[in-house]
């Protein structure tokens, strides 16, 4: 697609690649389902230590670009690849991108990831101006690469070459904000007419998130329901003033799930395929993943449910070692996948020692392992006390693991709540230890007392299709009103 305008997407992570979370599916297949309806789509990434590069040839393609932060002489370099057919972009600089992990370590944050991604917009701004044209829209993707929008603002006003360049700042988290203190934005190059409470200030101190929300173009959120809950105190995060100041350019558009990845119907993960016309390889998935997790082979005629995600509290984890004990005795089986607060990981393997057969953890993350738990569930455990998006229930709902999840965010928006006749899961409003133990007791009951509903269920919930392709559209729309020049 050369020759046409170019949207370049910016990220800290991108899967294949990298990946820590949803933000890392997403920046692996919206780029490319866009790139898929015609648009000339670039990605531009770290590149970091752990790169996994896979089958992906990587060449240099610019060298020792100057940056110019947070000294003269300091330069990147930038790596490229294809990736089915659309070009991504890794930006190297050893000394802040080449470490074991991307953000943290178990002892906190990196001292200096504001120097570090600060460094990366300002580098990813360079590379851009070094194309034949400026890009037509410049996406940010969390506080990661939220500076770049607020530059490009004040680029417009002094360099003509960005005029056409339009921003959209999309947020995955907001409670991840990048806040900084004060010193590092007079440091950071971005004008001084952006520190003031509409701009980069946030209560005295530098808050990139806050800076991408005020100077974009647009601001995007990953699911409806959590547009509009980011309004209020008890979701904005601090964040509710700016965000009502520029709720006219605040959208929110559902994230997809990437079917080609997560789809139950010849996942190269699983011992067996199934589909909603044929489930019967959900079973084998079931007795398998037994097997794998070391788990009593009583189980197979038994509810299994599971677990996946950050063990931290936004994902409701201490909801679920709270009621680990009273669920046991309901003669089920659970298990959890994930990594996080060191707190929750000890509760989870000191309950092991109580339930062994019943109870599995898997402290960290493995892609081939989510997979074949999802297949091998009946029933998927989510009570995020928020929940931007969420893309594990879109996960489970395509593998028949039914969700039991809080009403919040894109929960909201993704799963259809029993009785409903059309249910293809279970809710609950508050984010309690009891409310969560009583839906996931009514799910139970469904199982095993009113078999041919919780098949109907199942059908309905793996016939669910939440397609990139219907983002791709309305992320094009957008485009078009925020006045970029796609073709």
């Amino acid at each position: 697609m050369a020759g046409k305008p170019l949207v370049l997407f910016l990220a800290s992570e991108m899967y294949p690649f990298s990946k820590t979370g949803g933000l890392g599916d997403v920046l692996g297949a919206l780029p490319l389902a866009l790139h898929r309806k015609g648009i000339n789509t670039a990605v531009l990434t770290p590149m970091y230590g752990r790169l996994s590069t896979a089958g992906y040839k990587l060449r240099l393609t610019q060298s020792h670009i100057p940056v110019g932060y947070p000294w003269p002489p300091v330069t990147a370099d930038v790596y490229q690849t294809d990736y089915h057919g659309m070009p991504v972009y890794f930006l190297a600089r050893g000394e802040y991108f080449d470490r074991r992990f991307y953000y943290n370590t178990y002892d906190g944050d990196y001292f200096d990831n504001c120097e570090r991604f600060n460094f990366f917009c300002r580098a990813a701004l360079e590379f851009a101006s070094r194309l034949p044209e400026p890009p037509a829209v410049i996406h940010a993707h969390d506080w990661q690469t939220a500076l770049a929008p607020a530059y490009v603002s004040f680029l417009r006003k002094k360099e003509p070459r960005w005029a056409a360049t339009r921003t959209v700042m999309t947020i995955h988290n907001l409670a991840f904000q990048g806040r900084f203190s004060s010193r590092l934005f007079w440091e950071c190059g971005l004008d001084h007419a952006a520190w003031h409470m509409d701009g980069a200030e946030y209560f005295g101190d530098f808050n990139l998130l806050k800076a991408g929300i005020a100077y974009a173009d647009a601001v995007t959120t990953v699911s409806p329901s959590y547009a509009r809950e980011i309004l209020t105190p008890q979701f904005g995060c601090g964040l509710e003033g700016i965000l009502n100041k520029r709720r006219a350019v605040l959208r929110g558009i559902l994230n997809g799930a990437d079917y080609d990845v997560w789809d139950p119907d010849g996942d190269k993960f699983l011992p067996c395929s199934y589909n909603p016309g044929d489930p019967d390889g959900k079973r084998e998935c079931k007795k398998s993943l037994i097997r794998e997790l070391y788990l009593s082979d009583q189980l197979e005629d038994k509810p299994l449910l599971s677990f996946i995600g950050r063990m931290r509290g936004q994902k409701g984890i201490d909801l679920l070692t709270e009621i680990i004990p009273r669920l046991m005795k309901k003669q089920v089986g659970v298990v959890v996948l994930g990594e996080g607060n060191l707190k929750h990981e000890a509760r989870l393997l000191e309950l092991i020692e109580e339930y062994p057969g019943r109870l599995a953890v898997v402290v960290g993350y493995s892609e081939d392992l989510a997979h074949r738990i999802q297949a091998g569930s009946d029933i998927f455990l989510m009570p995020s006390r928020y929940e931007p998006c969420g893309l594990t229930q879109m996960y489970a709902l395509r593998f028949g693991a039914i969700p039991v999840a809080t009403a919040v965010g894109g929960l909201i928006d993704t799963i259809r709540p029993y009785p409903d006749p059309a249910a293809t899961g279970f809710t609950f409003a508050e984010p309690n230890a009891e409310q969560f133990l009583w839906t996931i007791n009514l799910a139970i009951k469904l199982w095993r007392e009113e078999k041919a509903a919780w098949v109907a269920m199942v059908e309905r919930a793996m016939s669910q299709a939440f397609t990139w392709e219907r983002s791709a559209g309305d992320y094009i729309k957008l485009y078009g009103d925020i006045g970029a020049r796609l073709e």
